[in-house]
């Protein structure tokens, strides 16, 4: 158990030194960007071209497409595979000469730019992507101009092709002019768009959310909320809302558009059925409506069974003492029901004769 427990131990140690010893050759390893589908020259070196070299890629040989021309090698119609740590080695010595880290992408597209005020009146931010990947490391040069004047970009920590910009003035009547050119070793490509401070106003989706059952009331449903925490200013620079609802059984939306009121109560919801509910917000005057809310569900108020009791037989037929049985009626004899009918029919006679009096 021992041994196999060295073994193990000396095979992960094995590998760990290869791993660094990979890493530090790669390191000292100068970098050749190329393009996807090209014919890729390396020079060994500053080797005379009649000097004969031994090439190696990863530490194997080298058995893409290829042609050598003295300390030269060309790589024929290179693609992703290609990608590798290359080594020359010096004939008959094995003494090696160079080390080139090949990396194959292509040159960038324009890129995609949008730009969008979540904290009006404080600033706006402005991001960018590729539609194609490059397979390269790409930089992003940002310019942003108000008035034919640069303004100050701050790039975001978080996200990396994202900035933040803040606002010169407010209401101003000139166009903002924002500007991307993405970068990599082999091109670049811009694009450019330009926009009104009021046409990117859009805050973010209201918050918290809430939706309780009314009680006694089977109709009805409470819906509060919070204004975005990211809108700054909601005093000076209110919003209003609009809500949607509709219970799960059906596809068609109920809207009500509110001021700046945070809660309503939904008067026609469908008794015991359950009720998604989402909220939009947006400036009072001007921008366009933010995303809908995380949506959330309620079931408006129930009223709860009342309890079924049960019923049997000793509940109806009282139980009697034991007593001594009753004599039978002779003939002729009146019972107590014939005895109280007659009491009743002469009651009645004498009325009728007092009313007559």
């Amino acid at each position: 158990m021992a041994n196999i427990v060295t073994s193990f131990c000396c095979v992960v140690l094995a590998a760990v030194v290869v791993v660094y010893a990979q890493r530090r050759s790669q390191q000292g390893a100068r970098i050749q960007y190329e393009r996807i589908g090209s014919d890729v020259t390396m020079q060994c070196g500053s080797l005379d071209n009649d000097a004969s070299v031994t090439w190696k890629v990863n530490g194997t040989d080298v058995k893409a497409r290829r042609r050598e021309e003295g300390p030269r090698l060309i790589l024929m119609e290179v693609n992703m595979s290609s990608n590798g740590l290359y080594s020359c080695f010096q004939n008959p010595d094995g003494q090696r000469r160079d080390q080139i880290n090949l990396r194959v992408g292509i040159p960038p597209k324009e890129p995609q730019v949008t730009c969008r005020s979540n904290t009006y009146p404080k600033g706006f931010y402005c991001s960018w992507h590729l539609q194609h990947p490059t397979y390269i490391p790409t930089d992003f040069e940002v310019d942003v101009q108000h008035n034919q004047r640069p303004l100050e970009v701050t790039r975001d920590e978080v996200h990396k092709n994202r900035c933040h910009v803040k606002f010169p003035e407010l209401f101003s009547s000139f166009p903002y002019r924002v500007n991307v050119t993405a970068v990599n070793s082999l091109g670049r490509a811009s694009s450019a768009i330009s926009f009104e401070e009021s046409s990117i106003v859009k805050p973010d989706p209201p918050e918290k959310v809430v939706a309780k059952p009314v009680a006694n009331n089977a109709r009805r449903l409470e819906v509060t909320w919070n204004s975005p925490s990211t809108w700054p200013d909601v005093e000076t620079f209110p919003l209003k809302y609009f809500l949607r609802y509709r219970p799960l059984i059906r596809d068609q939306w109920q809207h009500v558009e509110l001021s700046d009121s945070t809660s309503h109560t939904i008067t026609d919801a469908y008794a015991g059925k359950e009720y998604i509910i989402q909220l939009a917000a947006k400036d009072m005057e001007i921008g366009t409506w933010s995303d809908w809310s995380v949506a959330v569900h309620a079931t408006p108020w129930m009223e709860e069974p009342k309890p079924i009791t049960s019923t049997t037989e000793s509940d109806i037929i009282p139980e009697t003492t034991p007593g001594p049985p009753s004599a039978a009626p002779r003939v002729g004899e009146p019972t107590a029901a014939c005895s109280t009918l007659l009491w009743s029919t002469h009651l009645l006679l004498a009325c009728v004769l007092l009313s007559i009096m």
